[in-house]
C-alpha cells in the first residue's frame, strides 16, 4: 500500500506586524483596566496606518487609563520609535471613541451568563512537547527569533515588522521533514538582499529548526519580492482581530471565528476557547488520545455551553463519550466556572498578544494540572 503523504502549512508574524500592534495595544489597555478594576468589562478594537492609530469599542470600569500613553509605550516597545521606519511612537496622531458597553449585554453578563454567543475550540497534539501542530510551533519560533536578533542589536538592518511561514510533511500521519520554510523581514535600504538571505538562514532558521528535520530537498524563502524596505502599519494598515489563526493553531484545528485582543474574560470568544485548549491539552497528556479538538458553544446571557463537542481524529484510547462524560465531571465551563479557574481578572493579556495564546509557558490554560484526573478514565 502505498505511503500517504500530506502538507501542513502555517504561519506567524512578528510583533511589528501591523496587525499585532493593534493587537498589543488593545490587550494593553484591557491590562491598565484591570489594575485598576477587576470587573473591567472591555471590547477594545484598534486601527493603525501611516501616522495614527484609532482607538475604538467599549469600556465600562471604575478606571482611569491614559489611552495616549499606552498606545505610544506599546509602539515604542515594539521598535517603531524613529520616521525613518515610516512609523513614530512620538509622532502619532491617536483617535479615541470608547463609550460604555450597551446596557442590554450588561443584563446577561451581570447573572454570570456568556457575554456573546458563538463557537470555540481547542485543540492538542502530542507531536511536540507544546503539544501544538509542528508547522505553527516553528513559525512562532522562527518570528519570536527575528525579533530577537532584531532587538538585540545582532545586526543593525532588521526592522520591526515580519513573518514566517513553515510546511512540513507528513507521512502516514507522522512528522516526516520540513519541506519549505518562508521568512520575510522588514530591512532598511542599505543591506544587500545576499547579506540579508544569508544571515536570516544560518542565524534563524537552521537555529530553529532541528536539523534532522531538514534534508537537501527543503527550500527556504528569504524576502521573496527582493525588498522589504516599507513595512508595519505604513506599509500596510493594522486591526485588531485580523490574525486568529496566527493566534491559534496555524489552521490544523477549527475556529470559530471569534478574535481575543482587547476582550474581558466575560467574553467567551476569548475565556472559553482557553478552556477549550486546557481541556484538550490535558486529555493528551492524560494519554486519552494523540490528537483531541474539543468545541463550546454558548448563547448570550446563559451560563452553561449549549454544546460540548469531542473530536480525537481516530486516535483516542477510550471511546469519545467517555472524553466527554469526563469533561462534564471535571471542568466548570461556565464563564464564572472558567474566570475562576484561570484567575483571569488580572493584567496578563498583552503577553499573550504576540506568538500565538497557545503553546507557551506560563499561562494558566497550560497547565497539566487534570492529568491525573483523566488518568482515572482510562
Amino acid at each position: 500500500m502505498a505511503d500517504i503523504i500530506k502538507l501542513v502549512t502555517s504561519e506567524s508574524v512578528t510583533e511589528g506586524h501591523p496587525d499585532k500592534v493593534c493587537d498589543q495595544i488593545a490587550d494593553a489597555i484591557l491590562d491598565e483596566l484591570l489594575a485598576q478594576d477587576k470587573n473591567a468589562r472591555s471590547a477594545v478594537e484598534v486601527c493603525a496606518t501611516t501616522g495614527l492609530v484609532f482607538v475604538m469599542g467599549e469600556v465600562t470600569a471604575e478606571a482611569y487609563v491614559d489611552v495616549q500613553g499606552v498606545v505610544r509605550k506599546v509602539v515604542n516597545d515594539i521598535g517603531y520609535n524613529r520616521g525613518k521606519i515610516g512609523f513614530d511612537a512620538d509622532n502619532l496622531a491617536v483617535m479615541v471613541a470608547l463609550d460604555e458597553q450597551s446596557s442590554d449585554i450588561a443584563l446577561g453578563v451581570d447573572k454570570d451568563g456568556a457575554g456573546d454567543q458563538g463557537m470555540m475550540y481547542g485543540y492538542a497534539s502530542n507531536e511536540c512537547d507544546d503539544y501544538m501542530p509542528l508547522s505553527i510551533s516553528l513559525a512562532h519560533k522562527l518570528t519570536k527569533r527575528l525579533t530577537e536578533v532584531r532587538k538585540s542589536g545582532m545586526v543593525d538592518y532588521l526592522r520591526p515588522d515580519g513573518k514566517s511561514q513553515v510546511t512540513v510533511e507528513y507521512v502516514n500521519g507522522k512528522v516526516k521533514r520540513i519541506d519549505n520554510v518562508v521568512v520575510s523581514t522588514q530591512h532598511n535600504e542599505n543591506v544587500s538582499m545576499e547579506e540579508l538571505r544569508n544571515f536570516v538562514i544560518e542565524n534563524v532558521i537552521k537555529y530553529v529548526i532541528p536539523s534532522n528535520l531538514l534534508d537537501d530537498k527543503t527550500v527556504f524563502y528569504v524576502n521573496p519580492t527582493g525588498r522589504f524596505v516599507i513595512g508595519g502599519p505604513k506599509g500596510d494598515t493594522g486591526l485588531t482581530g485580523r490574525k486568529i489563526i496566527v493566534d491559534t493553531y496555524g489552521g490544523v484545528a477549527h475556529h470559530g471565528g471569534g478574535a481575543f485582543s482587547g476582550k474581558d474574560p466575560t467574553k467567551v470568544d476569548r475565556s472559553a476557547a482557553y478552556m477549550a485548549r486546557y481541556i484538550a491539552k490535558n486529555i493528551v497528556a492524560a494519554g486519552m488520545a494523540d490528537k483531541c479538538e474539543v468545541s463550546l458553544s454558548y448563547a448570550i446571557g446563559v451560563a452553561d455551553p449549549t454544546s460540548i463537542g469531542v473530536n480525537t481524529f481516530g486516535t483516542g484510547k477510550v471511546a469519545e463519550d467517555i472524553i466527554l462524560k469526563a469533561i462534564k465531571e471535571n471542568f466548570n465551563l461556565t464563564p464564572k466556572g472558567i474566570i475562576e479557574t484561570f484567575d483571569l481578572r488580572r493584567p496578563i493579556y498583552r503577553a499573550t498578544s504576540n506568538y500565538g495564546h497557545f503553546g507557551r509557558d506560563g499561562f494558566p490554560w497550560e497547565e497539566l494540572n487534570k492529568v491525573n484526573d483523566l488518568k482515572k478514565y482510562l
